[in-house]
């Protein structure tokens, strides 16, 4: 069985209010959540002697309403979401699962960065034709997270280099990674695949 434990941003309103060339509140949804499988628990000690759990399969989720709610099979989200459910289900770990749909720019702006690929643009190209960058996401509540759940050191289920470095950098010890690669690319998000792979450096082949 799965559970999940819920969070509430305490930043979320006054961000809100902060001037953002987003949106509001942009890359930061107001309660990001922790997936887990019950007779595994990710969680360590959150002091002491025992310390903290270290290398826990950790998996940095952005939310995907086309794909898990609508299953557009444009993109390999939804995939990789029940990839990592699989793993943590039969090892142990667990899911971060942050509201960040489209790379951080929301759903409408996702929904408008998918007609434009429609005529011609990559991923990439829609984002900041649309005047975002090509990855909006913010990963700061993170390192909290990890905190609270009494975990020293992870290691990242993904396929991209950035969201390793971005994390580092905030401080969180990603001791290693596990590939997230999908079995196989469908005739709607090849392209897609391709593009995140030559331009931002993803491993999804």
């Amino acid at each position: 069985h799965f559970r999940i434990r819920a969070y509430r941003i305490e930043e979320f309103e006054a961000a809100m209010k902060e001037p953002n060339p987003l949106g509001a509140g942009a890359g930061l949804g107001s309660e990001p959540c922790v997936i887990y499988c019950t007779d595994k628990p990710p969680f360590g000690s959150k002091g002491g002697e025992l310390g903290g759990a270290k290398e826990v399969p950790v998996r940095i989720h952005d939310q995907c309403f086309t794909s898990e709610v609508f299953r557009s099979k444009r993109c390999d989200c939804k995939e990789q979401l029940k990839m990592s459910l699989e793993y943590i289900r039969e090892n142990g770990g667990a899911i971060i699962y942050l509201q960040q749909e489209g790379r951080g720019i929301g759903l409408a702006n996702k929904v408008a960065a998918y007609a434009l690929q429609d005529i011609g643009l990559d991923t990439v190209d829609a984002n900041t034709h649309l005047g975002f960058p090509e990855d909006a996401r913010q990963y700061g509540v993170v390192p909290s997270l990890l905190k609270d759940m009494g975990i020293d050191s992870i290691r990242l289920m993904t396929n991209n280099p950035r969201k390793i470095e971005r994390l580092r950098a905030l401080g969180v010890d990603v001791a290693g990674t596990i590939s997230m690669v999908v079995p196989k690319a469908n005739p709607y998000n090849k392209a897609y695949l391709q593009t995140k792979q030559d331009r931002m450096n993803h491993s999804n082949f």
